[in-house]
């Protein structure tokens, strides 16, 4: 099979994704309603389940079967030892359900996120909203869209005013909760209108992508929770970048999302950073 990655493959790929992705959400609606087996990762709040694995499995069989040359990156991999690798291959960065937490709960602000890089380049984002039966997707250059409906990010230049979008995160250690309630008090004395955590960075990011909300950012995620939503951020006119202002760098764990670069600078200059060891062995910008 030769894999040119020119932007026909792409969007066929990406197709393909898109279908995989609805398939997958119908089991974890299906699974919300049932009883679910909670195990432990990193800390009592960073929580996984059989349905995880499984629509992770569902979804690299069913794109390996496809794309057999193509490599993965998916979250209960990398919880199982096969740590992230970044190469020239296309390669689709995957987050089973994202919003895990909510799922347990079952709170309907779920997600199933698939990104795809090429030559280290993201190039394509699919973000299933299951509950609600929302399709996000983008491809690098083509726009993005909400269930084949263009979607644009509002037209926010600065944080007076504006609807914010973060997370706590799983991690509680005492410093990186210090700094979560300094950066909380920083955002809140810009006058922006307010702050939301609905549990899932994914759809955080395509609500920023909708107009919903003006800037997102959030510390601790992985490449999974990110990588499509950069692409949907970025080709519905928004701009994302390292919360220090530098660029953005999907392996970093940590990201600022928003509806405009002005917009995005101004929290930058106002957030207290957090350090994190990067995903993996590569960057893709």
């Amino acid at each position: 099979m030769v894999v040119t990655g020119d932007m026909a493959e792409i969007q066929s790929w990406a197709l393909f994704a898109e279908f995989v992705a609805k398939e997958a959400g119908e089991t974890i609606r299906t699974a919300m309603k049932a009883e679910k087996n909670i195990t432990l990762k990193s800390s009592v709040v960073d929580l996984v389940t059989e349905t995880d694995k499984a629509v992770e499995a569902f979804i690299i069989d069913s794109l390996k079967g496809r794309y057999p040359d193509h490599k993965f990156i998916g979250e209960e991999s990398d919880a199982a030892g096969q740590k992230a690798e970044l190469t020239d291959a296309p390669t689709w960065i995957i987050d089973p359900i994202d919003g895990t937490t909510n799922f347990v709960h079952s709170f309907p602000y779920v997600s199933v996120s698939v990104g795809l890089a090429v030559q280290k380049e993201l190039v394509a984002g699919i973000i299933y909203h299951v509950m609600a039966d929302e399709m996000y997707t983008a491809i690098k250059g083509g726009g993005a869209f909400c269930n084949g409906n263009a979607i644009k990010v509002s037209q926010a230049t600065e944080m007076a005013g504006s609807l914010v979008v973060t997370e706590v995160g799983s991690g509680r250690d005492p410093s990186r909760m210090d700094a979560f309630y300094k950066n909380l008090e920083a955002v809140l004395g810009t006058n922006a209108h307010g702050i939301r955590a609905m549990g899932s960075a994914a759809l955080n990011m395509c609500m920023i992508a909708r107009g919903s909300g003006d800037v997102c950012y959030e510390y601790g995620i992985h490449c999974w929770d990110m990588a499509a939503g950069y692409v949907i951020i970025r080709e519905a006119g928004g701009f994302c970048c390292d919360p220090t202002g530098g660029s953005f760098n999907m392996m970093a764990r940590r990201v600022i999302g928003g509806a405009t670069e002005s917009i995005c600078k101004q929290l930058s200059g106002i957030l207290t950073h957090i350090e994190l060891e990067h995903d993996g062995r590569a960057s893709a910008s």
